[in-house]
């Protein structure tokens, strides 16, 4: 097992196409101009660490030719990826499932600046998940870096696609939980519904005319001044659905980085995550047919 495994972390394979325009060159030609954002530097120090191999197993070198028809296996490396020091808490497993409480600030899976802090990677080195094939653990639905909260993945792919199933099919009830600034001119519960669609900058949302595809209902849970805390339960479940249509009430979650305004970056400070959370999921077992209903561990307060 090579050390990028024993942090967790799955190789990615990349099929190399016939592509005259490298034909009698080098791999790293290639690689440079497929992935841009990763200089030729990077690659030759990927190459000198032994990072890329052919599917077989077999290491390559620097000076590799151009492998049109093969498939190679390589590991993302990220020069100094950021410690994210929080850990998932296992809340249930069973042959199909593992369900856990995702902690403020981890990514589910590797992303830019994080590749061995991401959940994936924590849950494949967790102690009490050896006895899996780890490579098996795979998220089965989404949930943003920022937002803590239950989560399912899958330890089974035989069944994996039954799950996931349910969230195509909106089979899936969840809530969350948030802070935000108090409205007491508002009749509670009440439902936004809205277009959203991708923003101009790619990591956001927007809002824009035109025929709703979104819908969340708000509850008032507890007042406590300037603050409260709301009960939101999505109906569909667009990228950061629930920031946005609780900004669109003049409502933005607590520390909220992206809504309304974009904050420019800064050093994470762990004592300020978003007040969001992923109170609860439930469905129906397509396996079992038995009701299933997941609380989290964590709170807001």
């Amino acid at each position: 097992m090579s050390a990028f495994e024993h942090l967790g972390i799955k190789p990615s394979r990349l099929y190399i196409p016939h592509d005259q325009n490298f034909m009698g060159k080098r791999l790293i030609e290639f690689l440079a101009s497929h992935f841009s954002h990763i200089s030729v530097e990077q690659w030759q120090q990927r190459f000198a660490q032994g990072l890329i191999s052919l599917a077989s197993g077999e290491k390559l070198a620097m000076d590799a030719p151009y492998l049109s028809g093969e498939t190679i296996v390589y590991y993302r490396h990220v020069e100094n990826e950021p410690i994210i020091p929080f850990e998932p808490c296992i809340l249930y497993m069973d042959e199909h499932l593992l369900v856990v409480d995702k902690p403020h600030f981890l990514p589910v899976i590797p992303t830019g600046r994080y590749v061995s802090q991401t959940l994936l990677a924590k849950l494949r080195r967790h102690p009490k998940l050896q006895s899996l094939n780890v490579n098996d653990i795979s998220p089965i639905h989404r949930l943003d870096k920022d937002t803590a909260g239950v989560m399912l993945l899958s330890i089974n792919p035989q069944s994996r696609a039954a799950y996931q199933g349910l969230f195509e099919k909106k089979q899936v009830q969840k809530t969350y939980e948030a802070i935000a600034p108090t409205r007491t001119d508002l009749t509670y519960p009440l439902t936004v519904q809205s277009r959203l669609v991708r923003g101009e900058k790619f990591f956001l949302t927007q809002t824009v005319t035109g025929a709703p595809n979104s819908q969340t209902t708000i509850e008032l849970l507890h007042n406590f001044g300037a603050f409260s805390k709301y009960r939101l339960t999505p109906l569909t479940g667009k990228k950061h659905q629930l920031r946005v249509h609780m900004a669109s009430l003049h409502m933005p979650l607590m520390h909220d980085s992206f809504y309304p305004i974009v904050q420019p970056p800064s050093v994470t400070d762990f004592s300020k995550p978003l007040k969001l959370l992923a109170k609860s999921i439930a469905f129906v077992d397509p396996i079992t047919q038995q009701n299933r209903h997941f609380d989290s561990g964590l709170t807001l307060d």
